[in-house]
């Protein structure tokens, strides 16, 4: 008898954390395909091209076809090619639409990791990354004609994080019940050994809703601290404004952007740091706080997504960060809400357990017939 083929997926993405483009959306999809890959699935993407990027390339044991971000149309093809068992929306997408319409046959499932809100958008579009144009092009494609119906008609729609069922129930119509959960995946390091003196860090692109200019601006009213700034603007010009802005200040490092992919830089810079620093405006959860508790630093930010930043850590109220990382320092309290942060991720975010969770409900998909539509339940929500 021939051999059972294995399990055929799909991921669709805005990007995948490669070829030009690093965002957490992406960061989770590659995070999530390559581990799924190593467990014997048979994983495909489906993503936007981005600069020298091939229409198909190999990642990570990972299949990713990309297609002109102008042409969405062509994923219909795409997908009716990838013929796969399911399809996995990484966040809701005109993607998510266009591969349901494509492959009706086929199990598909969504996970919300930003449902954005029309002030979010307001929020973007007051100071947008690239140009409002570019806002405008996102929320047609996130949230455009077609997008919110394809969410109802899903076999599964999950939260990234437990605080976002509300907000996902609410913009979709839908019973919060019907949401379930898969949170991030995140690796969890060896015991970090921090840093001999005070260490502060930020990560993340330097887009202009995220405020970059508060993290200097910190560092220049707080000397005897280091601060280590990675990432990039899309922006050459704004990149430009900034490094010109943080000239001069001693403590403060411009490390750029590192690619967590292609070496351990990173994580040796989150074990040294002693917190994390979020400026951004609004924020889902950032992968960058998860990754940042998995290597034991506590967090400070003006958002507090599901409470996970006053937890561990300081949430800034009134836009006072240097307030906020003084206390932090003070009796060296970081050092706890740090350790309380990485065990909370061990317990609910940890790569390994949350690959777990995905095959299961693959699984659980499978062994239902279509088009009965599957409903998750609740599931273990995080402590």
């Amino acid at each position: 008898m021939p051999a059972k083929r294995p399990l055929r997926l799909c991921l669709l993405c805005v990007e995948i954390f490669a070829f030009g483009k690093y965002g957490g959306f992406g960061r989770a999809t590659r995070i999530t395909g390559a581990a799924l890959a190593r467990r014997g699935v048979e994983v495909h993407a489906i993503v936007p091209l981005r600069g020298g990027q091939r229409p198909v390339e190999r990642l990570d044991g990972m299949t990713v076809h990309g297609y002109p971000p102008h042409r969405p149309d062509r994923i219909a093809g795409i997908a009716r090619t990838i013929d796969a068992d399911i399809h996995h929306s990484q966040h809701p997408s005109l993607a998510t639409a266009i591969a349901l319409a494509a492959r009706p046959a086929s199990r598909h499932v969504v996970t919300c990791r930003d449902p954005k809100s029309l002030r979010d958008w307001r929020i973007e579009l007051a100071r947008p990354s690239l140009g409002r144009a570019q806002v405008l092009a996102n929320w047609l494609f996130e949230d455009g004609p077609g997008v919110a119906a394809a969410v109802r008609r899903m076999d599964g729609i999950f939260a990234a994080s437990p605080h976002l069922v509300a907000e996902i129930a609410r913009k979709y119509g839908l019973d919060a019940d019907r949401i379930g959960l898969l949170p991030t995946p995140v690796r969890l390091p060896p015991e970090p050994v921090k840093a001999a003196t005070p260490t502060v860090i930020s990560v993340g692109r330097w887009d202009r809703r995220k405020r970059p200019e508060r993290f200097i601006e910190l560092a220049r009213a707080m000397p005897a601290i280091r601060f280590v700034a990675i990432g990039r603007s899309r922006d050459p010009a704004y990149e430009a404004e900034l490094r010109a802005r943080a000239a001069g200040i001693a403590n403060l490092e411009l490390a750029g952007f590192i690619d967590q992919f292609a070496s351990d830089a990173l994580e040796r810079r989150l074990a040294a740091a002693w917190v994390l620093v979020n400026t951004a405006g609004r924020e889902g959860l950032p992968t960058a706080f998860l990754e940042a508790l998995a290597h034991g630093c506590a967090l400070l930010a003006e958002v507090d997504p599901g409470g996970i930043t006053s937890r561990f850590g300081e949430a800034v109220a009134d836009g006072d960060f240097r307030a906020g990382l003084e206390r932090l320092l003070s009796g060296d309290a970081w050092r706890a809400k740090g350790a309380a942060g990485r065990a909370h991720v061990a317990a609910s975010f940890e790569l390994d357990h949350v690959v777990d969770l995905h095959l299961s409900l693959y699984e659980r998909l499978l062994a239902t017939k279509p088009p009965r539509r599957w409903r998750p339940s609740p599931g273990a929500r995080p402590a």
